[in-house]
């Protein structure tokens, strides 16, 4: 069993800690917000469970955490067009949390948006090697990328690489049946705005993101080495350095083992430079 701490614990964060509870993910809990009744609510909420975990609010523990998840921050409502429209609110927010991170040296797991520039400013800010970053939100566009393909009736694996935002980049080189560039591109808006139907409804997506972390944080500490699509900080991978982007990424103990440099095809190579442009110039801004 390990140690998960929770940075942010509302509804995503908060729902993280109930699966990595209630699927055994996880034996100790670590929970921190910055407003006390909330935080109080939840801890409160679990231990009304019976599960056999134990919950702590103590911020040194953070440190001994196996892994951290950061979910702290202004999450994404219908006012908000893009994600990236939220780096100047919760860049505040990394810059007020870093302190929480002193001494952590287990793997550090970035969910505040925008989640690829959040997780390149954390892994600069607090010193921890790159493969100890990992940046979620791939697993959850391939996710609705699968959605969209099986309601085409269209076969094979779905993953995204890319940023998680506008620069989406779906693999359709990896399915068994060829999809045309008009096609690809209408999928493509889909995946853009698949959150925002959820977000109008009721306030925020919470079931596919908590679901998608919990599974990352089970790869990380029961050190399965699957291949997952993950932002990873990049040092020449893809043909970009000095920024975070979704790749596929061996997960385990130690964090992102290995990226795997798949082949791509055209059409997915180009929105990739796209993706790494864009990431780039904002992890530049971030971090300057």
């Amino acid at each position: 069993m390990a140690s998960v701490a929770v940075i942010g614990v509302g509804r995503i964060g908060g729902e993280l800690a109930f699966l990595s509870a209630s699927l055994g993910i996880a034996d100790t809990l670590i929970l921190y917000d910055t407003m006390p009744g909330l935080l109080k609510a939840q801890v409160l909420d679990l231990r009304h469970t019976g599960l056999p975990i134990r919950v702590s609010t103590d911020t040194n523990e953070i440190r001994e955490a196996d892994v951290c998840v950061f979910t702290a921050g202004l999450p994404r409502n219908p006012a908000v067009k893009t994600r990236a429209d939220l780096l100047e609110s919760n860049l505040k927010v990394m810059r007020d949390s870093t302190a929480l991170l002193a001494g952590f040296s287990g793997i550090l797991i970035t969910v505040t948006n925008p989640m690829d520039i959040n997780n390149y400013y954390l892994c600069r800010k607090t010193g921890l090697e790159r493969e100890r970053c990992i940046g979620f939100g791939g697993q959850l566009d391939s996710s609705r990328f699968g959605v969209a393909l099986r309601q085409k009736r269209i076969g094979g694996d779905p993953f995204v690489l890319g940023d998680h935002g506008e620069h989406q980049v779906p693999l359709f080189s990896r399915l068994s049946t060829a999809v045309p560039e008009v096609r690809r591109e209408e999928i493509l808006g889909g995946l853009r705005t698949a959150s925002m139907e959820v977000i109008a409804g009721k306030g925020g997506t919470v079931f596919g993101p908590a679901w998608h972390l919990a599974h990352l944080v089970h790869a990380v500490t029961a050190d399965t080495r699957e291949v997952l699509a993950c932002s990873a900080v990049l040092d020449g991978e893809y043909g970009f350095r000095d920024c975070s982007l979704g790749v596929p990424a061996r997960v385990g103990r130690e964090g992102i083992l290995a990226i795997e440099e798949w082949q791509l095809d055209p059409w997915e190579t180009a929105k990739m430079e796209e993706a790494g442009k864009f990431t780039e110039e904002l992890c530049r801004k971030a971090v300057s």
